[in-house]
């Protein structure tokens, strides 16, 4: 039989096992990659409400939106609290540029809130929407048709949010089905997405806005459902 030298031994070292495991975890967590939920259905059909994902914070170097915020209680720690010194003209460690199509995590510039959306302009590039199809520098990206997306109309996600739900069947009811027609959107790089469509919108109509240098220009996959 162990001793109970031996016993106490043995529970410090699983302590201490599982202690130096969250520390690791917790750095690469931090410094490397975040877990993300998604909270709104601006990325239907390719991410829905609820779905949980991890992001790779180096995917296009180390800046510092890259570091964690922290809002918990009172507590509240900004990403320029920690990195201030990377924020500087978007400084970036390791910095890479990225591409067309890419499904991308950044901070809103205004209030700080993480959004998710896919890239469509780079930048110099004119964004126009036009009887409710991209257009990329005057020319529209091809689209076909690729059946519809239904979802009941009513509380979507784990904590049952109840969501804003543009459909193509209008006045559609909770708990009822809520219709969206689905596309291939083929961008001009050939990156090719799902999007969605419910109907006409008035944003369906833009004014050109163009992509000044050192910005991107964002939109969400679900177009009618999308800040």
């Amino acid at each position: 039989m162990a001793s109970e030298t031996q016993k106490g031994s043995s529970i410090w070292e699983t302590v201490k096992t599982v202690f130096w495991a969250l520390v690791i975890a917790g750095i690469f967590r931090t410094l490397f990659f975040q877990p993300f939920w998604i909270p709104s259905g601006s990325m239907k059909d390719t991410l829905l409400i609820g779905d949980f994902l991890f992001v790779n914070k180096m995917a296009y170097g180390y800046s510092y939106a890259s570091c964690p915020s922290i809002r918990l209680g009172g507590l509240d720690i900004d990403a320029r609290d920690i990195c201030g010194w990377l924020d500087g003209d978007n400084t970036r460690i390791l910095g890479g540029e990225p591409e067309r199509g890419d499904i991308i995590v950044f901070r809103h510039p205004v209030d700080g809130t993480d959004f998710i959306k896919r890239l469509i302009g780079l930048p110099g590039d004119r964004i126009q929407m036009k009887g409710g199809v991209l257009h990329i520098n005057g020319t529209a990206v091809e689209i076909e048709p690729a059946g519809e997306f239904i979802e009941k109309y009513g509380p979507q996600g784990p904590m049952g949010d109840r969501v804003t739900m543009n459909c193509v069947n209008r006045g559609v009811r909770l708990d009822e089905d809520c219709i969206k027609q689905r596309y291939i959107e083929t961008l001009p790089n050939g990156h090719s997405h799902t999007i969605l469509d419910s109907g006409p919108q008035r944003a369906d109509n833009t004014g050109v806005f163009t992509v000044p240098e050192g910005h991107y220009f964002f939109m969400g996959d679900n177009r009618d459902n999308s800040t």
